[in-house]
This record gives C-alpha cells, structure tokens and sequence, in this order.
C-alpha cells in the first residue's frame, strides 16, 4: 500500500512539474522558457515549416503535372491525326495519282506557243463552218501569269440565231481550252445578229518566258 502511494505521489509531483513548466511563459523571449515548452515549440516550429514546404513543393509538382497532361492531349490528338493518314495513306496515293492525270488531261488542253497559231485558225474555221460572217478577229496583248499565257482575241460574227449557238458550242468543244467572254448580241441586217466577245484562249509558257517571269516576280 506504501509503494503504491509512493507512486502516486511522485507521478503527480512530475504532472505538477510539467504544469509549472507552462505557467508564466514570456511569449516575447521564447529563450527564457524551460526546456520542455522549448522543445515543444521547436517541434512545433518545425512541422508548420515542413507543412509548408510540402504544400509548396506540391503546388510545384501539380503545375508541372497540369502541363504534362496538356503536352499528353496535344500528342495523343497529334498521334490521332497521323494515325488516320497512316491508315488512308493508300486511299490519299489513289486520289493523288487521280488528281496528276486530270492536271496531265488538263494540260494537254493547253498548246504551246508553236501551236498558237492553229488554235487561232480553228477558231476562225469553227465561224466560217457555220456560216457567220467575221466583221472583227483582233487578238489582243498576252498577259504572261506564273506558268501561263492568256491570249484574248476580239472578235465580232454576224450570223443567224441558231449559227452563233452552234458556233459558241464548237468553240466549247475545241481540243484545246477556249472561252467566249463578255458576249454582247445586237440585231443585225436582214434578220442577223450580230456577236461582239472576248475569246480568251491559253498556252503554255516556254522555259526562257519562265525564267523572266520568275526574274520579274523577284524584282517586285
């Protein structure tokens, strides 16, 4: 029984020590305090900073994982793109030779300079076989583009109704690309009419025509 209050005695007298230890404490000269709220406070000290720092370091790692998912969907979408391309890559070669021999076809519609003049004479020929009449034939100046020249022709027929629509329909149907532009119809004598266009025709530029053209963009 003796011990047993001894015991009891001495763990209150140390609660009673550790108690006063906390009493009177100067919170402006933490120094002067005793040791155990010293050690406390130090502690204490010490998880707040360490809180801190995590929360930092963290808001650092979310920033940088925010960006990573950002660069993951930019890459995810880049590798869907050229995902569908790898699969059609057949279907866009098909389509692309299509497209090289509608240009050739298209091309070929074009003459070159050498064949100007045949190309003038079927246009000639396409009005005289419908019996029109050709008051005016004026080819005008070549206007020189990137790799073409346009060639306008002024002409001006006097002819029956159903001979000019034949005619335009001929020229439509010329082997090589012409156009009738800035048709006007007036009547004309004895029951004719009489057809004032711009016949725009195209051909190819020749090599040295190239150079100048490449030359002249260069000075500009």
């Amino acid at each position: 029984m003796a011990n047993k209050k001894e015991k009891s005695t001495s763990f209150a007298d140390q609660m009673e020590l550790v108690q006063r230890q906390f009493k009177n404490l100067d919170a402006k000269d933490p120094s002067l305090w005793p040791a155990l709220p010293k050690t406390l406070l130090c502690f204490f000290i010490a998880a707040v900073v360490a809180t801190v720092a995590w929360f930092a370091l963290l808001k650092d790692y979310e920033l940088e994982l925010e960006t990573e998912r950002g660069k993951e969907i930019a890459l995810r979408g880049d590798y869907q793109k050229k995902l569908v391309k790898a699969v059609s890559l057949d279907a866009l070669k098909k389509q692309r030779e299509q497209i090289q021999l509608y240009v050739i076809q298209l091309e070929k519609q074009l003459p070159s300079k050498a064949e100007m003049a045949a190309l003038l004479s079927d246009i000639n020929q396409a009005g005289l076989g419908r019996s029109l009449q050709f008051e005016l034939f004026k080819p005008g100046q070549v206007v020189a583009r990137d790799y073409y020249a346009e060639l306008p022709i002024s002409i001006r027929v006097t002819g029956r109704y159903h001979d000019i629509g034949a005619f335009a329909s001929d020229i439509a149907h010329l082997s090589r690309i012409v156009t009738l532009n800035n048709i006007a119809i007036a009547p004309g004598p004895r029951d004719s009419l009489i057809m004032d266009a711009t016949a725009r025709t195209f051909r190819y530029l020749d090599p040295e025509e190239i150079q100048a053209q490449k030359k002249a963009g260069s000075a500009k």
